[in-house]
């Protein structure tokens, strides 16, 4: 239902949604729910669009009396439908419900390719680990909304009065404000009655550490076979994947691994989740294809298996154990519904007493920000130089060694010709060097899947974690600011200081789970490099010896001449 409102601030549109208003000019707005802090209406002027929900104020009329009440609207207001306002001719922004509830969803009669992605977001930049954000919307009967004095719920400032809450951020492309962690900070995520899950980050001697999951586990993915169902009309490759805290297998496909990953995605607002190893439209049942989205598989659930945080997450552990079908759909549904996501996941951190001086923290978040930069540019420059490699192996170093070797049987051919004067045992020492030099390249030619590929595999995995780095910091960047911006404001008088103490207090939540993952990423990055560069140099040595062993036994050939 459309109400009038009147604009107490004049706005100025930056984007093709947001339409222009003026400080006292008369608006109608279409749905009184804000989303993330947005009104979406009309001007004096006829224009449709976007525009911040704290600077109007709607026209209530009472319903006994003509006379009209006047009410600052929160900005952020909580409603009770997660669908966006109706479109108009000028606004292509949506609020995207992540999942599709039907039950032709749980049919399964979709192959790789065609899954259905479970995050979606319409053409926007992707937020922190690249989901779209999420609207701390909720039907759940646990959440009770923090009710505010009414002078504390108005976000802009009024020379009428001192308390005030800090300005939005009214970038709505922002991760900080689309992963729902800006509402966090000021404090208007509703406090849940009953938080079923926690964790902990604890002070390690080099700062926060997510602290270690009580029971760890491994898990092994194996045996990609191709599957068939509906006589043959859908075909795919089932995986069985192993626990070893059950040691009971479950069967899973492509599909399931993406709803996983984008469960996470949703939930684990400040936790780089990797990327899953690429979708591909054709030669998806190539042998090499398959061993190689198997190998990326493996990687990606070692790293998830290793996350103290991740790896106890009731959906990642419903996707290990769950074995019926009856029982998977159930405990899919139950994940999606999940309420403790995005903004909310903050509420189940418990940080550490320990006091933390926020411009210290600020300075190592940047310092880690460059050194994930360069790490980023190092790792995009190891791959480029690998996979240059591999080709030259499959082609180049292949071909020059057959060329060699020809060009030796070529000789001993040569010699042949004139059988009088010929050695048998030269020719024959000759020609064995020329197949020798063939097999060489041979060697070469298969040496990548022993070596390379697993070293690609490794900086792939790397490359998707470093991706999500920028927009996680961003979180925290956005949080310092808020900080100082309501400290400023409490200076002035414009806010309480006890309001402004609690956007603090958030912002170190913040900063210690920024952190706790850093540290993470730190521990494991030192463990898998030093596990790829072994692999490497023992394969190459290993490669190098067999080579080394092919040209003994055929120097050999020439002693007893």
């Amino acid at each position: 239902m459309s109400v009038k409102a009147k604009a107490i601030y004049t706005f100025l549109s930056e984007n093709k949604e947001e339409i222009s208003i003026q400080e006292k000019e008369e608006l109608v707005i279409f749905d009184q729910n804000s989303v993330d802090g947005w009104f979406q209406g009309e001007n004096s002027r006829g224009e449709r669009g976007l525009f911040p929900a704290s600077y109007v104020e709607i026209l209530r009329t009472r319903s006994n009396s003509n006379v009209t009440d006047c009410s600052i609207s929160p900005a952020g207001s909580l409603g009770n439908d997660s669908s966006y306002f109706p479109s108009t001719p000028n606004t292509s922004l949506h609020l995207q419900q992540s999942y599709n509830h039907d039950d032709d969803d749980d049919d399964d009669d979709w192959d790789d390719w065609d899954d259905r992605s479970t995050v979606v977001d319409d053409g926007d930049r992707p937020g922190a680990n690249g989901h779209a954000h999420q609207s701390p919307l909720s039907n759940n009967p646990n959440v009770h909304y923090r009710a505010k004095p009414y002078m504390e719920r108005q976000d802009s400032i009024s020379s009428s009065r001192k308390g005030s809450m800090v300005g939005r951020n009214l970038n709505r492309f922002s991760s900080f404000v689309r992963s729902g962690v800006e509402a966090f900070v000021l404090g208007d995520v509703p406090m849940m009655a009953k938080i079923a899950e926690s964790y902990t980050i604890e002070m390690g001697p080099l700062g926060p550490l997510w602290k270690e999951s009580p029971q760890p586990f491994s898990c092994s993915i194996e045996d990609p076979t191709k599957q068939t169902k509906f006589k043959g009309i859908k075909t795919y490759i089932s995986y069985r994947v192993t626990p070893s805290h059950t040691g009971n297998p479950v069967y899973r496909r492509y599909k399931h691994f993406d709803w996983l990953y984008n469960r996470l995605l949703h939930k684990f607002t400040v936790i780089s989740v990797p990327h899953l190893p690429e979708k591909q439209a054709t030669g998806r049942f190539e042998e090499d294809f398959i061993e190689k989205r198997k190998r990326r598989l493996v990687l990606w659930m070692n790293h998830m298996t290793s996350h103290p945080v991740l790896s106890q997450y009731e959906g990642f552990e419903h996707f290990l154990m769950c074995g019926d079908d009856k029982q998977w759909k159930l405990g899919k549904r139950r994940a999606e519904k999940d309420e403790m996501v995005g903004a909310h996941f903050m509420l189940t951190l418990q940080i550490p007493t320990e006091h933390q001086d926020l411009q210290d923290v600020e300075e190592r978040i940047d310092t880690f920000k460059f050194f994930a930069k360069k790490m980023d540019d190092s790792v995009m420059q190891l791959t480029h130089v690998a996979s240059e490699l591999v080709r030259k192996h499959l082609g180049g170093f292949r071909k020059e060694f057959q060329r060699l070797g020809n060009s030796f049987q070529s000789v001993s051919q040569a010699f042949m010709l004139d059988p009088p004067q010929s050695s048998e045992a030269l020719n024959k020492a000759i020609s064995h060097t020329g197949r020798t030099y063939e097999n060489i390249g041979e060697m070469f030619a298969e040496q990548p899947k022993y070596d390379l590929f697993l070293m690609l595999d490794k900086l792939s995995l790397y490359q998707g974690l470093l991706a999500n780095f920028p927009d996680i910091i961003h979180l925290q960047k956005g949080a310092f600011a808020k900080v100082k911006e309501s400290q400023r404001m409490s200076d002035e008088g414009k806010m309480d200081q006890d309001e402004a103490d609690g956007i603090r207090k958030r912002c170190r939540t913040v900063g210690f789970a920024l952190q706790a993952e850093m540290s993470h990423f730190h521990r494991q990055r030192e463990v898998d490099f030093k596990d790829m560069m072994q692999a490497y140099l023992t394969e190459q040595i290993a490669f190098y010896q067999r080579v080394v062993q092919q040209l003994e036994r055929t120097l050999r050939m020439y002693d007893c001449l």
